[in-house]
């Protein structure tokens, strides 16, 4: 927001979001079957942190627009070790953020413990043939 990107956040308890003016707040349970609160909009980027619901995969590579950039990060096997999700539901495993990320170019991924406190799988992807292609 303050570089004047707008910016529209989900959770399915938005009283609990600590996010800047201005920003657009949608109360949305993603895991109960409800329609997709962003049906037909595309996002310049998505950025999802510490959260995993595998059958939303599809639908976040809809909302990206041409060009439009996917930031992930969430836990992974191996977190078990380190604490809470303990869950393997929860936990990515062993490259599969980059299977969910198929059709987009990776530029970045990252598999493994962050900072000796958590095991994490991380993604920056395009939809598009990216920054670096070669023509």
């Amino acid at each position: 927001l303050d570089r004047g990107h707008p910016v529209t956040a989900v959770d399915r308890d938005i009283g609990q979001a600590r996010m800047a003016e201005g920003a657009e707040l949608i109360a949305a349970d993603l895991e109960d079957g409800s329609p997709w609160p962003l049906e037909g909009r595309r996002f310049a980027a998505v950025v999802v942190a510490n959260y995993l619901w595998r059958p939303l995969f599809p639908r976040l590579r809809r909302s990206l627009g041409d060009g439009g950039v996917l930031l992930y990060e969430t836990f992974a096997l191996g977190n078990e070790a380190f604490g809470r999700p303990r869950n393997p539901d929860h936990l990515l495993g062993r490259g599969e953020l980059l299977r969910l990320a198929e059709g987009l170019t990776v530029v970045a991924y990252q598999d493994g413990i962050e900072a000796g406190r958590k095991v994490v799988q991380c993604i920056c992807a395009v939809n598009g043939p990216g920054p670096l292609a070669l023509p």
